[in-house]
């Protein structure tokens, strides 16, 4: 993955760069894809975005942090047509999104049910608090958007007393879904208890 310069502080953490890796796994923009990011913070995953899709649209709702998205964007190279939005989710959404990252929580019931209402083809949400992984759970479960779950936690080693231990960072919960019927009807993996057979909620 290409380094993302980020020499810009936004007071706030950007996406891990491991996150930021599975994140673009699951959304697998394509250079004709339009990318929607709500909450952009230090535009790490707006500037990953605008590498690997052709149109880009990133909200944020505090001005002093989409400067720094502009900021941070200007530091690295893209091609991507990028559109900033001071605006708070779901004002500013536009109708024509193939994929939909939600970097943050607030909102997001009314967020989901803007990617419902113009079937956005790939919907992913980052949580780092457990009550609101779950509740988020449920909100996709109710908009029959889920097909995936994830939580993860990366490590990083540091040398101690001549030897390597590691740091862990928070663990992320990473929601996975589409409000696309074409995309729910060839996804075959869905949620369900292993082994039970069950195709989950699609």
């Amino acid at each position: 993955m290409a380094h993302v310069s980020l020499p810009h502080d936004a007071k706030a953490g950007p996406t891990k760069p491991e996150v930021r890796a599975v994140l673009a796994s699951k959304l697998a923009l394509s250079p004709t894809d339009h990318f929607v990011e709500v909450g952009s913070c230090t535009g790490a995953v707006t500037i990953d975005a605008a590498r690997r899709a052709g149109q880009v649209t990133a909200l944020e709702r505090k001005p002093e942090r989409l400067e720094v998205t502009q900021k941070n964007l200007a530091a690295n190279d893209t091609e991507a047509e990028v559109t900033l939005r001071e605006a708070e989710a779901p004002e500013g959404l536009p109708d024509d999104a193939d994929a939909l990252f939600l970097g943050g929580s607030r909102n997001y019931e009314a967020v989901l049910d803007h990617a419902v209402e113009t079937a956005v083809d790939r919907v992913v949400m980052n949580v780092s608090r457990l009550e609101v992984a779950g509740a988020a759970t449920e909100a996709f479960r109710e908009r029959d958007l889920l097909e995936e779950v994830l939580q993860f936690q990366v490590s990083h080693g540091y040398e101690l007393a001549g030897a390597t231990s590691f740091d862990s960072e928070n663990p992320v919960y990473m929601l996975v879904g589409s409000a696309s019927d074409e995309v729910a009807a060839d996804s075959g993996s869905g949620v369900g208890a292993p082994g039970d057979g069950s195709e989950g909620d699609r």
